[in-house]
């Protein structure tokens, strides 16, 4: 192992330490609610009546609800958007209101940077960085897109779009991850394995850098992370698909909170 190894990981580590205890990371999220749930438009603990019109979701407050829209007191009715999230168009105080979409579902994300699961938060535990869990990896994608339906941390099966395989040598044999691709270009794998529900949370995700021409990349699983609902129980985060559970138990990247 280098020294720059060791130090690009411990780098990244503390990125994620940081990113996660953000005032409007994963730990403030205290609730998501979906508008066509709540038929009088209004959401558990958040103020105003929200209801779906079409291709936008109509929000309509009084003065005294207290809400703001792009940093301005409001009262009215006005049309809204999916936010870029965590951004927000509408707040109450220092609470953000992120509305978004899903499979054609719409909902309102409540961001709290008072949030109890942020002020308990006591770090990420993560093994140490390893060079054997860094290897090569070559992508082969699909001729086509292919989404499966997989449960997800809310309960509902939802679709998970694929984009090919990412075939890899660790432990002595070949394995094979499904992955999406990020409109960046990098691979994405919700994976589970041998530790997942024991020593580490019940899956992860890992990222592999955009593949070059030939297919080829790295796979990392030093930076195997948790996904956003290990940190709160509002997101929707996809279980693994079939054939992502690895048979090994890769003591690697993160493994649950602090």
């Amino acid at each position: 192992m280098t020294a720059d190894a060791f130090e690009d990981w411990k780098r990244w580590h503390e990125h994620r330490v940081e990113t996660v205890s953000d005032p409007y990371g994963p730990l403030a999220l205290v609730g998501t609610h979906w508008i066509e749930d709540h038929a009088d438009g209004r959401l558990p603990g958040v103020p105003g009546v929200w209801v779906l019109d079409g291709d936008a979701v109509v929000l309509t407050a009084v003065a005294a609800d207290g809400l703001a829209v792009d940093g301005e007191p409001f009262a009215g009715e006005i049309r809204l958007d999916a936010d870029r999230e965590p951004a927000a168009r509408v707040t109450l105080g220092e609470r953000r209101l992120v509305v978004l979409i899903r499979e054609g579902v719409w909902g309102v994300r409540d961001y709290d940077p008072a949030a109890g699961t942020r002020r308990a938060f006591r770090g990420i535990d993560a093994v140490p960085y390893d060079p054997n869990w860094s290897v090569p990896g070559r992508f082969t994608p699909y001729d086509e897109r292919r989404t499966v339906r997989v449960p997800t941390a809310d309960g509902v099966e939802r679709g998970l779009a694929l984009a090919g395989e990412l075939t890899f040598t660790v432990a002595g044999e070949e394995r094979t991850l499904r992955v999406a691709e990020q409109a960046d270009g990098r691979l994405w794998a919700v994976f589970a394995d041998a530790t997942s529900g024991h020593s580490s949370f019940r899956f992860r995700f890992l990222y592999s850098a955009a593949p070059a021409a030939d297919g080829s990349t790295t796979v990392d699983f030093n930076r195997a992370q948790l996904p956003p609902c290990a940190f709160a129980d509002h997101f929707i985060c996809p279980f693994p698909p079939p054939g992502n559970t690895l048979g090994i138990a890769v003591e690697a990247g993160e493994r649950r909170l602090g």
